[in-house]
């Protein structure tokens, strides 16, 4: 069979490596094209696009970029169409996949999508596109099921993928991985702001103005593989700080506290069980647009899985340093701490069991044969 697979982001890489695996398994014969990241290109399969050629942040950013965007779309139908593959699988990007999608269903082609678009968010009114152009819909979060059935659409909720990616990763040695990158015997603060430049300007800057109020702690940056450390070092400047880059996973299983960039690695940093203080700043432009569209009570995952305030949220212009220095202390406290790994226990217990990858790849194998 053939698959084409389209994921943007980071997050969708990690997350498409790990379904593009089962469905090598599932199937011998899979042929697979895809648009993704090193992670997916490491499985195998063909990479027709990496997601950095694509990482743009907000409503004005991609107002921007718009031809550039919609050229990477014409360029998209084109491919799929040469290629011609049984099914077409969308895993979140929702910018870029809802408008492919559309298209692909006017073309006849079978499409399923792997991590729901957040229309629960804002502009629910997405949900109708949704049902016209998407066969079958895996979810990942468990309120959207109950979300999906108020517009009569039947979905299937297989699981937080992130709990295979974390339990099934290499462990790393505590002491082998803090002589590696020189880390001391201090109790670390892992910085994570982020994957995109946009973001990473806006955000670590603040971050690192309290390593010298917290001397005692060891603060690391966690970079990004898509961008080179010499545009963290414009920011860093002479601070006494430690960068890892693409570790994300090794330097979290060794933190102590965390602050980290609204976006997928709340949840992440919340299943290794690590204290954080979410933060996001954006641009105006974005920010007051998405503020206005945008319904929910919380941004983090953590917060709305749990539905309550389990993380610190600081915001937009509440992204200062005075609050962030008030959070990052509250969450060193051993008290707010044994609150905090309570709330982190049930939340992973409403994220499901393991193996949602190999759910995908088996209904989409299945129906297909």
């Amino acid at each position: 069979m053939k698959y084409y697979i389209v994921a943007g982001e980071a997050s969708g890489d990690l997350h498409g490596s790990n379904l593009m695996k089962e469905l090598f398994l599932q199937d011998a014969t899979a042929e697979i094209r895809f648009w993704g990241g090193d992670l997916m290109q490491a499985v195998g399969g063909t990479l027709v696009s990496h997601y950095k050629e694509r990482a743009f942040m907000g409503f004005f950013e991609v107002i921007k970029n718009l031809f550039k965007v919609l050229s990477f779309i014409k360029f998209c139908k084109k491919d799929i169409a040469n290629f011609n593959p049984d099914v077409i699988i969308f895993i979140d990007n929702s910018g870029f996949n809802l408008r492919v999608a559309k298209w692909a269903r006017h073309e006849g082609y079978r499409t399923n999508y792997y991590i729901s678009p957040q229309v629960w968010a804002s502009r629910a009114s997405r949900v109708q596109d949704i049902k016209r152009d998407v066969d079958q819909l895996f979810v990942i979060l468990p309120f959207e099921q109950d979300f999906y059935k108020k517009y009569n659409y039947n979905v299937t909720f297989v699981g937080h993928p992130l709990i295979d990616a974390i339990a099934d990763r290499k462990q790393v040695s505590e002491s082998k991985f803090r002589k590696e990158h020189r880390l001391g015997a201090q109790k670390i603060i892992a910085i994570l702001p982020g994957s995109r430049k946009q973001e990473i300007k806006k955000m670590l800057a603040v971050m690192l103005s309290l390593v010298d109020d917290f001397s005692e702690y060891k603060f690391v940056i966690a970079g990004a593989p898509s961008q080179d450390f010499s545009f963290y070092k414009a920011i860093i400047g002479s601070r006494e700080v430690a960068f890892i880059n693409n570790k994300t996973y090794d330097l979290l299983s060794v933190s102590y506290a965390a602050l980290v960039a609204s976006g997928t690695a709340t949840l992440e940093t919340a299943l290794f069980k690590v204290p954080q203080v979410v933060c996001y700043k954006g641009g105006y432009i974005s920010y007051q647009i998405a503020k206005r569209i945008i319904t929910l009570q919380f941004i983090s995952l953590v917060n709305l899985i749990m539905n309550k305030e389990v993380v610190k949220e600081l915001i937009q212009d509440d992204f200062n340093k005075n609050n962030l220095k008030t959070e990052l202390t509250k969450i060193l406290d051993t008290t707010q701490r044994e609150k905090l790994f309570l709330n982190y226990f049930d939340l992973e217990q409403k994220l499901g069991g393991k193996g949602a990858s190999k759910k995908v790849a088996q209904q989409i194998v299945s129906k297909l044969k």
